[in-house]
């Protein structure tokens, strides 16, 4: 089937839409290549990571806060589902730009909604994020968990979007389901995450910024089991409105994710410690109980997810 998948150059994105294809899907990728990053990352996810697959997917450049642009793709292409990723992400740089983390990750949200209640998409997943929690004392996060005190701009914009599907699942009925990410990792991440950054800094031999004095804690997730997950809720008959966690099922030290970085970079990490950082929180850890109940579990443990990662980031910049 046509399924659309918006921010499909991104980390998560392109990764999707290269699973979709592998079990017969056409993905109708959108994106707007901004300069969150360097753009030049998502051109070579399209180019490298999906260039065995030209012809089985189309690419459409431009903006979800364009309507009339969103408009023409789904008349085009009429897709049946939709993965919407495009978003500004990052917490810490949503406090420098709260307006266009309001305009992007709320507004476009709002006309990708439209855009599926108008022309009958059976099932939109989209991105939220463990950042709803704020700094939520009770562990392991539970989706039933109250998520009213968000500490960022952009965890208030990813609750401000699971309202939204809410009520366009109550009014028009549209089938929704929000994917609450746990710190995702992998080959061809996100170069503004400290997950990248510790990996790329521990190969090159450059310092690594420590906040609360390394004392966190996180389910890491590594990305082809993101994927999996996300294409198991795509595929499931869920209850209109359906909010769910996915996240690895171990609470790590962050320590022992530098340590695993350590041992594939065959380098000992410069470190620098720094207090907590505005928006940040020390512990996120997910309750996977309603994902694994669609027959879904995270595979992939730190040592070989950090290994394939530092593997893929030295053939990448030919290191």
């Amino acid at each position: 089937m046509n399924i659309l998948v918006t921010g499909g150059a991104g980390f998560i994105g392109s990764a999707v839409a290269k699973a979709l294809m592998d079990r017969g899907d056409t993905p109708i990728i959108i994106d707007n290549f901004n300069d969150y990053y360097d753009p030049k990352l998502k051109r070579d996810r399209i180019s490298l990571f999906l260039g065995e697959y030209v012809g089985q997917f189309r690419l459409y450049e431009g903006d979800i806060r364009d309507r009339a642009f969103l408009d023409s793709v789904f008349e085009t292409e009429k897709p049946e589902k939709i993965v919407h990723l495009a978003a500004m992400a990052g917490v810490r740089y949503s406090l420098e730009r709260p307006e266009l983390y309001a305009d992007v990750n709320i507004m476009g949200t709002l006309n990708v909604l439209e855009c599926a209640r108008k022309y009958g998409t059976t099932h939109l997943v989209y991105a939220s994020s463990s950042s709803v929690y704020g700094e939520n004392a009770k562990v392991p996060f539970s989706e039933s968990d109250p998520v009213d005190h968000p500490v960022s701009v952009y965890a208030a914009t990813k609750k401000a979007t699971e309202l939204l599907a809410n009520v366009y699942g109550s009014v028009y009925g549209l089938k929704t389901t929000g994917l609450r990410f746990f710190t995702v990792y992998g080959p061809w991440g996100r170069p503004d995450m400290g997950v990248f950054k510790f990996v790329a800094n521990i190969v090159d031999g450059k310092t690594i910024d420590l906040y609360n004095g390394g004392d966190m804690r996180r389910n890491f997730t590594y990305i082809d089991d993101i994927v999996s997950g996300t294409l198991v809720t795509l595929d499931a008959d869920l209850p209109v409105g359906s909010v769910m966690n996915i996240g690895g099922d171990q609470d790590e030290a962050l320590s022992d994710y530098i340590a695993a970085v350590e041992k594939y970079a065959e380098k000992r990490a410069v470190t620098r410690m720094l207090p907590m950082q505005q928006g940040d929180v020390t512990r996120t850890v997910a309750d996977i109980s309603k994902l694994r109940s669609l027959g879904w579990a995270p595979s992939t443990r730190i040592d070989d997810g950090v290994a394939r990662f530092v593997a893929w980031y030295r053939e990448y910049n030919r290191i």
